[in-house]
């Protein structure tokens, strides 16, 4: 691939992972009355895990096509997935009304970017010996 075409994935990764970001902290510190409700038990959770899912996945993207060190990257943002997470839950408890943190939906944020980066590392490893 050309210079120019890596700079042009790498600023589509980079402005998809901003929009997926700003779009999971609107969506986690607006008022809890008007988000739907759903009859599943737990449902939030399983909406903590794809958020973080896609957010892990795009933010990967971004970070490896930038430095091509798949180690650094998938540390890197899983440390930001988890600080990020762990910063929402915080300002759902100290700047909202309705909402409150609550420390199983950092578990589930933290499976859903361990599981969006176990693929990448997986997809990443079998790539290269292909």
């Amino acid at each position: 691939m050309t210079t120019k075409t890596l700079l042009e994935h790498r600023l589509v990764y980079f402005w998809s992972a901003q929009l997926w970001t700003l779009f999971v902290t609107s969506l986690c510190l607006m008022n809890g009355t008007n988000l739907p409700r759903v009859g599943i038990k737990g449902a939030d959770k399983y909406v903590h895990f794809c958020f973080h899912f896609v957010f892990a996945l795009l933010w990967f993207l971004y970070f490896f096509r930038k430095t091509n060190r798949l180690i650094y990257s998938v540390l890197l943002v899983f440390a930001f997935s988890f600080i990020f997470g762990i910063g929402i839950e915080l300002s759902q408890a100290y700047f909202t009304s309705n909402r409150k943190a609550d420390v199983l939906d950092v578990a589930a944020n933290t499976t859903g970017a361990l599981t969006a980066l176990s693929f990448m590392l997986i997809y990443s490893t079998t790539k290269k010996q292909s």
